[in-house]
């Protein structure tokens, strides 16, 4: 679990860094717990693109991963970390007694043949991997895929690297800490992990050229300066002139470049503090 930095032999390895891929175990996914993918290219029903920039990739079976953790008080065996090349975080494989085997998120420090639990109605060992419900976690605990509402699967806080920690508990709710620095209400029935998600210097990694985007499905991005004025409100004029708008905005008037565009979300109730500007902070 390491960074691969490569000589510059060519102009696409020079700034690349890559994962060393250290922490995988298993080359290849179990067939049971995957099934077909089949991409829009950024179409509707209609044919008609309604999400920019995406087309082509190389193929994907997409591993069922289990965000529900409803297979309770029954102590399951971490049995290999997987790479899933439809997110960017580890996958880990685990299997139960009864022989049924699932995937979950990888959480950092969980080492094969790690033993994980999901308790249902009562408080568990504060380890990576383990899930319960809210009201048993300890306070100051860091955590990862948590739940909005119960029984409905996690949601938030599951990419490489993401931390999240209680804060305080009171009347059926407990304040978390995102770590963007957004404080949130989430009900204490909800369901969340012990730990932070592994891979954490996935923030240092670098793709290095721009055939790596494609190879993942993303196509290139023009400037909306460099367009005409029939295709973008910031294009035209005469040499190279700057946006002209006093409000930076997409072809179609929304405000871009960090423009607010929440309107009145029922969710506004459960946010405490909103995120700080600086965005995101590392924890190790």
């Amino acid at each position: 679990m390491g960074i691969k930095k490569h000589k510059p032999t060519t102009p696409g390895l020079r700034n690349r860094k890559t994962s060393d891929f250290s922490e995988v175990t298993k080359r290849n996914p179990e067939k049971s717990l995957t099934k077909a993918v089949s991409r829009s290219g950024g179409r509707n029903n209609q044919g008609r693109i309604t999400m920019r920039r995406r087309g082509g990739g190389c193929k994907r079976k997409y591993r069922v991963v289990d965000f529900k953790r409803d297979k309770f008080d029954l102590e399951a065996e971490v049995l290999a970390i997987e790479y899933d090349p439809n997110r960017n975080a580890r996958i880990a494989l685990v299997k139960y007694p009864d022989g049924e085997k699932r995937y979950i998120i990888w959480p950092a420090k969980l080492k094969v043949k790690d033993k994980i639990i999901s308790a249902s109605e009562s408080r568990t060992s504060i380890k990576p991997g383990n899930s319960m419900k809210l009201t048993y976690v300890p306070m100051g605990t860091l955590i990862h895929n948590i739940e909005l509402n119960p029984g409905r699967g996690a949601v938030l806080v599951r990419s490489a690297g993401a931390w999240a920690q209680l804060m305080a508990k009171e009347k059926g709710t407990a304040q978390i800490r995102l770590a963007s620095g957004e404080i949130r209400l989430v009900k204490e029935q909800c369901r969340v992990t012990v730990g932070q998600v592994g891979l954490g210097e996935y923030s240092s990694l670098s793709k290095g050229k721009a055939g790596r985007n494609r190879w993942v499905g993303r196509r290139p991005k023009v400037r909306g300066v460099a367009m005409n004025p029939v295709d973008h409100p910031h294009g035209g004029g005469e040499g190279k002139a700057g946006q002209g708008n006093p409000h930076p905005v997409s072809p179609w008037g929304v405000p871009a470049k960090g423009g607010k565009t929440r309107r009145k979300k029922r969710s506004d109730k459960y946010i405490i503090k909103r995120r700080t500007k600086g965005g995101r902070r590392s924890r190790k």
